[in-house]
This record gives structure tokens, sequence and C-alpha cells, in this order.
């Protein structure tokens, strides 16, 4: 029997390996497909990259963090792609201004830099209390972030200042419509999940006790059920 398929879209210096602990607890049922974050700033453009990846007349799709919002913008320009759309520690929002003009900050200072490092210290900050010395888990997030160059660290992170608030475009799309985050994640612009409630129907809201924004790795057994879940909902 043929397996239904689901897409991937992964967040900023992410990669393949960030679903490397949902796949073998989905792959008997699922055939996962992975997708790379475009490389442009235009978000129009890297909905017409992604068509060229995507042969599929109507897909189901996940995107996490950044992916999640490159999600959200797929979903309404091809919305007669999409069979279903699940955000995983994301939202289809702007940032605030103030984590904009840090990044704006962050990105000039790099320029003097020449090369980047993601800090022990820095990934601890995304992770989970119980997880802060799980050596293997900070060793995949550092090896996926050292897989990319400075300038296409660069080019994603400025890509996050070109977002606008579309969650209302997104939520009246008649579509299953899967949220997952964690309710102190640092790094989730929280006001904005205040937007998004179960009103619409076909709306499904799964707040998370703790901070953990790598939940595709820290959660893999709850965002798999919740895979399913969504998988098997009609609307």
């Amino acid at each position: 029997m043929k397996k239904e398929k689901i897409y991937l879209l992964p967040g900023l210096m992410n990669n393949e390996l960030l679903w490397e602990r949902i796949n073998p607890i989905l792959e008997d049922k699922y055939e996962l497909i992975y997708l790379p974050i475009p490389l442009t700033k235009d978000f129009d453009d890297a909905v017409k990259y992604l068509d060229n990846l995507i042969k599929d007349e109507k897909i189901n799709l996940l995107g996490f963090s950044l992916g999640a919002y490159l999600a959200s913008y797929y979903t309404i320009k091809r919305s007669e792609k999409i069979n279903r759309v699940f955000l995983v520690a994301g939202t289809p929002s702007s940032l605030s201004e103030i984590e904009i003009k840090k990044r704006e900050i962050f990105l000039k200072q790099m320029d003097n830099f020449g090369s980047i490092n993601l800090s022990t210290k820095k990934i601890k900050l995304l992770l989970e209390d119980e997880n802060q010395e799980d050596k293997y888990l900070i060793k995949l997030i550092k090896n996926m972030f050292d897989s990319f160059s400075l300038e296409e660290y660069k080019l994603q992170l400025s890509t996050t200042f070109q977002r606008k608030d579309i969650y209302e475009e997104l939520l009246l799309i008649n579509i299953p419509i899967n949220f997952i985050y964690s309710k102190k994640d640092r790094l989730l612009n929280l006001k904005s999940m205040e937007k998004i409630d179960n009103r619409f129907k076909n709306v499904v809201l799964k707040p998370l006790e703790g901070s953990s924004h790598m939940i595709p790795l820290e959660k893999a057994e709850t965002l798999s059920k919740e895979i399913i879940c969504w998988m098997n909902r009609k609307t």
C-alpha cells in the first residue's frame, strides 16, 4: 500500500537532521519528504522554488519555526495544492519590533566577524532544562548550524524581516490547520498566538508546558502523535 506523503520544511539553519527523532516513529506510516529553506529574501520567489520541488497535485505540509511561516505563506499562495498544514514552534505572523531590531544589529555585527559560531550557551537557550546537558542533542544542533555558510545564515536571518501578519488569511482556508508550541518558548512570538484561537473549527492548538523550541528533537513522541491525529483529520 502506497504511503501518504508529508512534506517537511525546517527552520533557520536547520536541515534534515531536525527530523531525526520523528522519522523512526512515522516512517512506517508515511513517506517523509524533506524540503530545504529556499535561499531567497523574497517569499514569492520561495514559493516558486518550492513549486519546482513539489510535484504532487495536493500535499500535506508541515513547517518548523521559520519553515512554519513559509508553510503558511505557501498555503495561502497555493491553497489549491494543500490538503492540510501543521505549524511547529512557529506562527503566520511578523516578528516583534524588538526582535527585528536585535536581529538587524546582529546582522551588522556579523560583517565584522567573518565567520559564525553557535555556542553551547546559545544552544541551551533552545532546550528544556532537563536537556541542557544532552551532549548528543547539543552536537546535533551545532552540526546543523555548521553545515551552512555565513552568507547563507545572513540570508536566512534577513528573510525573517520580510514577514507580515498572514494568520487571518491562513485560518480562513478550509483545511485542517494544526499548531504545536511551548508556552514559554523564548523564540516564539507568543502574543501572536493569542490571535489564533479555536473559533475556527478547522484549527487545532496544542500548547505544551515548558520552553522548548526544538520540539521535533525534544518532544518527538508528542509531536508524532499530533501528526498522526492531524493526518487523520478531515476538517
